[in-house]
């Protein structure tokens, strides 16, 4: 347990020079990325309900999904957004893509936890784009895991989709009222402050 504690600080310590290295060049952007997954399943969370009246939710059990690959900076609130189907190297190779077309004058360092698809020996990353890992087994210090926090309490929870794309149509509607105040709000994480 020692060794991997020492191993997780000496990686961050890594990152957190990278960021600090990146942040002093306006033609690099540094970007934390992640995927959520979504679906038809309900989640239930507490409501508030009048006192002494009995609260019914709705559920519905489903195994449709479909996953929202993001990328935002806690800095300034820039962001990337793509619905795709599913989690793979594909998949991961069109969402780069993508990013790397809108920030095309730009380097971007594109931080990330270590799911193997984002690590494939196969995966092409596009020239204007670094990753770097995060600790494994270390959810808490990637700030777009907030974002997907606010996304279900805002959207999902206590709620039923008769479809997928209802559920895409209410997230994506919900997306797009963020401004860029917001997304740096939301995604900004205590360590950061080091390099503001």
């Amino acid at each position: 347990m020692k060794k991997q504690i020492k191993k997780s600080r000496k990686i961050l310590k890594k990152t957190l020079e990278e960021v600090s290295h990146y942040l002093k060049n306006d033609n690099r952007i540094v970007m934390f990325f992640d995927e959520g997954r979504f679906g038809l399943q309900s989640t239930i969370k507490r409501i508030w309900g009048i006192k002494g009246e009995k609260l019914t939710v709705r559920v519905k059990q489903g195994y449709k999904n479909f996953y929202i690959y993001s990328s935002v900076s806690p800095f300034d609130g820039e962001s990337c957004t793509l619905f795709l189907p599913e989690v793979n190297v594909k998949m991961m190779e069109i969402y780069l893509k993508e990013l790397s077309e809108k920030y095309c004058d730009k380097e971007t360092l594109l931080i990330m936890d270590q799911a193997g698809w984002h690590r494939s020996e196969k995966l092409k990353v596009p020239w204007n784009i670094k990753l770097m890992f995060l600790p494994p087994y270390s959810p808490e210090l990637n700030p777009i895991e907030k974002l997907w926090w606010w996304i279900r309490k805002e959207v999902t929870h206590n709620k039923i989709f008769k479809t997928l794309d209802d559920q895409m149509d209410a997230i994506e509607k919900e997306f797009k009222k963020l401004t860029k105040n917001d997304f740096s709000r939301l995604c900004n994480c205590t360590y950061l402050y080091h390099f503001k």
